[in-house]
């Protein structure tokens, strides 16, 4: 039966997974994900559906036994926080390019370097624009609640078996942290073999039985095939973005003014546009729940509605970029962020607003008649 508990976000993607019927979790501790990895070892999921659970020697151990279990057709998956990220991202790259799916959880933290323990969403390009090596991409999912935390784990095993390919979750440690109520599903139970094969394929390593052997592997020397290999990934994540797209708005029927922000930044962000509307202000928000896809034409149609966009981020600007590029620079978009660690609140997210876009908003639109009729 579904049930319903008080847990932090770490937590509650640790229950998820188990409840998810996934196979196997390979990782290595690091703050502020670590209760991933040391609820999964107390819960003992090996006794209750025969789960592995494995602390591996280093994240590059853990992303290859991810690579290796995948490889199976099972269901693998690790977690990790943004220095640990960066070391599995040549293991992720040879995911993307073997085509295997897998789950990896990203609980950012502060950089760069080793930066800080504290939560940041400064990991946005190391996510969306690939990170490791060669013409790939990942499936994105960005979690602004402890529920969703716990819903995105089957969400992104759906999604990486559609795709065959690699799926990240990125959170951050304000998300991982927090205690929220949060309703888990039901246990599913983990499939056998042929189970997998029925509904799966028959493309992963299971033992040779009388067919020709599946070989797993993203090497290919010779040019033409390799070129083809790069195309099917494009196509692949061309029909991402046309079928598993996903965001929500929210009071941006009548708004003069967009917020866009994800996660963590979403959360505080919808308290600003309450703030903002109290004033008189009318605000929308935009939250891509998808980071890739992202919701580009969404955002183009807006900025014929409203009359400018503040992109709210825990880093230095990273998302930004891509609202400028949706929009295609017809209106002014300004980006607000904190790094370090030190986490907006709504009040300065509105007051950044007035001050970035509001009180300069009237000034730039009339240079932008002012050039044209020139």
């Amino acid at each position: 039966m579904s049930e319903l508990k008080l847990m932090k976000g770490n937590e509650a993607l640790a229950e998820a997974a188990i409840r998810a019927g996934v196979d196997a979790y390979f990782g290595y501790p690091i703050t502020p994900q670590t209760e991933i990895i040391e609820y999964l070892m107390t819960a003992r999921p090996e006794n209750r559906t025969g789960m592995v659970v494995l602390q591996a020697e280093s994240e590059i151990a853990a992303i290859n036994m991810v690579y290796g279990a995948a490889s199976t057709g099972k269901k693998a998956m690790t977690s990790s926080s943004s220095p640990g990220i960066s070391l599995k991202l040549e293991g992720i790259s040879y995911l993307a390019g073997a085509e295997l799916p897998a789950v990896i959880v990203n609980v950012v933290r502060g950089g760069p370097g080793l930066g800080t323990i504290q939560p940041s969403q400064a990991d946005y390009f190391q996510s969306v624009k690939g990170g490791g090596h060669g013409d790939y991409k990942l499936y994105v999912l960005a979690p602004a609640s402890v529920q969703e935390m716990a819903d995105f784990v089957e969400d992104a095993f759906d999604i990486a078996f559609k795709y065959r390919a690699p799926v990240l979750i990125l959170s951050d440690g304000l998300i991982g942290q927090m205690m929220e109520k949060v309703i888990l599903k039901d246990q599913k139970p983990r499939l056998t073999d042929a189970e997998l094969i029925e509904k799966q394929g028959n493309w992963a390593v299971t033992g040779k039985k009388g067919r020709e052997r599946n070989i797993i592997t993203s090497l290919d020397l010779q040019s033409e095939r390799m070129e083809a290999r790069v195309h099917r990934l494009q196509k692949k994540y061309a029909q991402m973005e046309q079928e598993d797209l996903r965001f929500e708005k929210i009071n941006c029927d009548d708004a003069d003014y967009l917020i866009v922000a994800y996660g963590s930044s979403a959360r505080i962000s919808q308290k600003a546009v309450e703030l903002a509307r109290a004033k008189g202000i009318k605000v929308g928000l935009l939250r891509p729940i998808t980071l890739f896809p992202f919701p580009k034409q969404a955002l183009f149609e807006l900025a014929n509605q409203v009359k400018g966009i503040l992109s709210v981020e825990l880093n230095a600007g990273q998302m930004v970029e891509d609202v400028r590029l949706s929009v295609e620079h017809k209106i002014p978009v300004e980006h607000f962020g904190r790094t370090g660690g030190i986490i907006h609140t709504p009040e300065e997210i509105v007051a950044a607003l007035e001050q970035k876009i509001i009180n300069n908003g009237s000034f730039r639109h009339h240079k932008t008649r002012e050039s044209s009729i020139l």
